[in-house]
């Protein structure tokens, strides 16, 4: 998802968001993996997932419509990583 989330970023996410749209950045489960996606695309019961950066992301373009049944969450917001504290 560069260039809006770095790798090992950390996110929150709302469970079973009432309301998908456009733009929105979600958690989904395809293949047994947990991924970071845009919502390109909404039909009902169903979304078109790709990611920022498309020449290396595998998304919807590759593994077609997802069901609604498949998103883990919605992104609420980044949060950034603090450096570690050294006592």
């Amino acid at each position: 998802m560069l260039p809006a989330l770095r790798p090992g970023q950390i996110v929150l996410a709302r469970k079973r968001p009432a309301r998908i749209s456009l733009g929105d950045i979600l958690i989904i489960r395809h293949d047994g993996l947990e991924k970071i996606k845009r919502v390109q695309r909404v039909s009902p019961g169903r979304v078109f997932v790709v990611g920022d950066n498309a020449a290396y992301s595998t998304d919807s373009r590759e593994f077609g419509w997802l069901e609604n049944r498949a998103i883990v969450g919605k992104v609420c917001w980044p949060v950034r990583r603090s450096p570690a504290k050294i006592a």
